[in-house]
């Protein structure tokens, strides 16, 4: 058995290992989850298939955050001719950007040093294969049949790109192996026009694909913000990507004989057709439980997702599930604070709970966008009287200096503006801008004292203050 301690584990086939609390899944949940028992003093042991860092760090946030950043520096090469810089045409290597790629996630690995330290805090890191409950509290490791018991079990077994029940559903590419791309496709249909889904748009499109974007959601990012939403659709046009949403459905998939890929979908009564070198299917990411035995620990299952309290405790009482396994929120940040909760209820046996109060989210799609809190549609059901103002970045001076003025900052408040109930951003910068806005809800700080806050000159994040000041005159106005 791979360990990451000198425990003494049994090595028998047929020894049962026994801890506190046993925790299933090396990604971001799973590395809270272990981390906080062993803190908390509970003998611990993390089951993982094959390595830490779940689908973020080796297949998803990391990876396409590299990629996007590959594609911002195709875009700024297009643009550096304008500052008087000659650059010769750009071309795209492909397998050097997957190298880059796969380089780049192995040295994320190394920073986070999470072998290391679940050794230091006595953890047992065990990989042999997926495991699965053969019994309430026991289970067994796909690739040895050793079993592992636990007084407890934290389930963060992540999720995984949705399969949709399509024929010829076996030609599709989905976000966690677009990397497996033989070259870079000339013709591309994403379907799913979510936030993994747009982020590949950009991508793709950056890097010279010709991108067509499907999605039966009336509009691209459908829970963003509407003017949100609306900014990255026109962006998107305006890059030559097609844009089709509110479809009827997808039909199917087929290989043609030259290796290109019918997709066929129906808008508005009328089936279409068309070939593409690949189709990725973004439409969906339910909890990783295929093959996991829940029923064997009495576990219930909801709409794709394990059924959880308050308390982030399943229908068998020790045993909890964080993360994306319990369908509640699919973001790393959300993934962290569950499992810090999960960990410690099932170690102390309190009910600890994680309100998502403020949880930022966005793409790096170009432009980017992000948002926290209520959108202003939200806001307005609650009191009519909410403020809003939105200040275009053709308004914020750094953005008018790096010819990046595509966007704007959102802000809503109430009536009082007291408390800033949302923020909302497309542009530059826009996720690092909504993330600044979180930190200040979460002080409290009030719309006055933000507008008081002397941002530095020429920033980006200065358009929270311009927000801020227009907000009190608004108001002003109003009485």
């Amino acid at each position: 058995m791979s360990t990451a301690t000198a425990h003494d584990v049994p090595t028998s086939p047929d020894a049962v290992a026994t801890y506190d609390v046993v925790v299933v899944g090396g990604g971001p949940a799973g590395i809270s989850a272990a981390v906080r028992a062993a803190e908390l003093g509970a003998r611990t042991a993390l089951l993982e298939g094959s390595r830490t860092g779940g689908t973020c760090v080796n297949t998803g946030c990391v990876p396409t955050r590299v990629l996007a950043k590959t594609a911002r520096l195709v875009r700024e090469v297009r643009t550096a001719a304008e500052y008087g810089i000659a650059v010769p045409q750009e071309s795209v290597d492909w397998p050097a950007t997957v190298a880059r790629v796969r380089a780049t996630v192995e040295r994320v690995q190394a920073a986070k040093g999470d072998v290391q330290r679940l050794a230091d805090l006595g953890v047992d890191l065990v990989l042999e294969g997926n495991a699965r409950f053969v019994d309430p509290h026991t289970l067994e490791l796909a690739a040895t049949g050793r079993r592992v018991r636990g007084g407890s079990v934290v389930l963060c077994v992540g999720g995984r790109s949705r399969r949709l029940p399509l024929p010829g559903a076996e030609f599709a590419t989905y976000p966690e192996t677009v990397l497996d791309l033989p070259s870079l496709p000339r013709r591309l249909a994403v379907v799913g026009a979510g936030n993994t889904g747009a982020q590949l748009v950009t991508v793709f499109r950056a890097l010279g694909s010709e991108v067509q974007l499907l999605d039966l959601a009336p509009r691209v990012l459908p829970t963003a913000d509407p003017d949100v939403s609306a900014a990255v659709r026109q962006a998107f046009e305006e890059q030559g990507v097609r844009v089709a949403t509110g479809i009827d459905t997808v039909h199917s998939l087929s290989r043609r004989g030259d290796g290109a890929i019918d997709l066929a979908w129906s808008q508005d009564g009328t089936r279409r057709e068309e070939a593409f070198d690949a189709v990725v299917l973004a439409v969906g990411w339910p909890a990783a439980l295929d093959g996991l035995g829940l029923e064997a620990a009495g576990i219930e299952v909801g709409r794709s997702a394990i059924t959880v309290d308050d308390h982030l405790r399943t229908s068998a009482p020790h045993v909890f599930a964080a993360g994306d396994a319990n369908g509640q929120s699919m973001l790393v940040q959300a993934a962290h604070a569950e499992a810090e909760a999960a960990a410690t209820n099932a170690v102390l046996g309190t009910s600890r709970r994680t309100p998502h109060l403020l949880l930022p989210s966005g793409g790096f799609t170009d432009p980017d966008y992000a948002g926290v809190g209520l959108t202003e549609e939200e806001a307005r059901a609650r009191d009519p009287h909410c403020l809003v103002v939105t200040v275009p970045f053709t308004q914020v001076e750094r953005a008018v200096i790096d010819d990046r003025t595509r966007g704007f900052l959102k802000l809503v408040t109430d009536r009082r503006r007291d408390v800033v109930l949302g923020a909302h951003a497309v542009g530059e910068e826009a996720v690092e801008i909504v993330q600044a806005v979180t930190t200040a809800m979460a002080a409290g700080v009030d719309v006055a004292t933000l507008a008081r806050v002397e941002f530095a000159y020429p920033t980006y994040s200065a358009v929270i203050g311009e927000a801020a000041r227009r907000l009190l005159r608004t108001a002003a106005a109003g009485r």
